[in-house]
């Protein structure tokens, strides 16, 4: 049963000819690329955060004199000023926005408006150049906003609130032991992630023995999960306080990108983690790793009303985890987990196939939006060539 009960209906949005919504504990958006996802993430952060969104252009000096079209560029990136039509009908939680409620200049003080939705883009490999994070300002003017406040954040975590810690990665207060121990083991094999003085700033570097790798020399991997890292790290603070006060949402979009498929089951359990202390999970991706984390538990919810303690189980192996009482703990709350997925199609129609059945006949359905379809039919194929081939070279008797 969902925490929240959130709606999102869109219609006629970009390459989104409808989709209907239903948010739950955690949501994944799946289907090829330039379909959708990223847009329908980003419109959700902008109806939440439409104030502080707006403050934070005003802050920097950006100005759309008014104009729907050279906000939509502002936020969502050059190139997308004609997302919102004469046609588009987007409603959330029953109440309808116009263009003029998400476009139009607001007022506000001389302090950020509380944001809701932490956001973590598919392009987080860019915040970090050379190593060194990259402030609001660092970026071009139509550069998606999702991707320079992200960005932003990081700049300011790692140079002010982490500025006397040497050492980023592992710390004894950040992440739970397993999960440190697993991403030591598959993303930063035996290395330390650190951050050195380089003039004015602090550089991110892997450093193991004495031995100091420079950023440009990471694996792709590497790379792509550190920034991500490090918003996790933001997200959950050490110490008694299960997550940041007023932000209700998180948003991460493609978290596999680079990583090895053990690497990806790691992470999503991860991820898992903030939806467990209470966030709103959303998350888009091309990778079946991560359903087939989800399908996993959804199977065990189904059978832990008959055998509680044999749905546990299920759960602690999917995870590899011990029976500690922190990890039982956390087994039992992801079976208590509302999860949600979403197909978009190239159609423009988006699809509920939370249901992950193997068994099902639509295609959609039983290859998860295309993401285990492929391999499917890959394997047919073979099976069928094979099988004529022994046809074809059967000894007559």
């Amino acid at each position: 049963m969902a925490r929240r009960q959130a709606h999102l209906y869109v219609k006629d949005f970009g390459p989104v000819q409808e989709a209907r919504l239903e948010l739950g504990d955690v949501t994944v958006f799946v289907g090829p690329q330039a379909t959708g996802k990223s847009i329908i993430l980003a419109l959700f952060k902008l109806l939440q955060d439409t104030r502080a969104v707006q403050w934070l252009l005003k802050h920097y000096n950006l100005d759309w004199d008014d104009k729907p079209d050279r906000f939509f560029e502002l936020f969502f990136g050059e190139g997308m000023g004609g997302l919102w039509q004469p046609e588009t009908h987007i409603a959330y939680n029953g109440v309808r926005y116009t263009v003029e409620d998400v476009a139009k200049p607001k007022r506000g003080g001389r302090k950020t408006p509380q944001e809701k939705v932490f956001y973590i883009p598919a392009q987080r490999v860019l915040t970090l150049r050379d190593g060194l994070t990259r402030p609001f300002t660092d970026y071009r003017v139509g550069d998606p906003f999702v991707v320079r406040r992200f960005s932003d954040m990081l700049h300011q975590l790692v140079q002010s609130e982490f500025a006397r810690q040497e050492q980023l990665f592992p710390q004894p207060r950040r992440l739970k032991r397993v999960f440190r121990e697993r991403l030591e083991e598959h993303i930063y094999r035996g290395f330390a992630l650190r951050a050195d003085r380089q003039w004015m700033q602090r550089r991110l570097v892997l450093a193991a023995e004495g031995q100091k790798l420079p950023y440009m020399v990471w694996s792709a991997g590497q790379r792509e999960f550190t920034p991500l890292l490090l918003g996790l790290y933001w997200l959950m603070p050490p110490g008694g306080q299960s997550r940041r006060k007023g932000w209700e949402w998180v948003v991460v979009e493609e978290p596999e990108m680079g990583l090895h498929p053990y690497a990806i089951r790691e992470v999503t359990l991860l991820l898992l983690e903030l939806a467990r202390r209470g966030y709103g999970l959303l998350l888009s991706t091309h990778s079946p790793v991560v359903l087939d984390v989800l399908w996993a538990i959804r199977v065990f919810q189904q059978v832990a009303p008959k055998n509680r303690d044999l749905a546990l189980e299920g759960v602690l192996e999917l995870g590899g985890w011990s029976r500690r009482p922190s990890l039982m703990k956390l087994a039992e709350s992801l079976l208590h987990l509302a999860l949600k997925v979403y197909y978009f199609s190239p159609q423009g129609i988006v699809r509920d196939i939370s249901a992950l059945a193997p068994d099902h006949e639509e295609a959609e359905m039983w290859g998860w939006g295309g993401l285990t379809e492929f391999s499917g039919r890959v394997a047919d194929l073979v099976g069928r060539v094979l099988a004529r081939v022994e046809e074809a070279y059967e000894p007559v008797l």
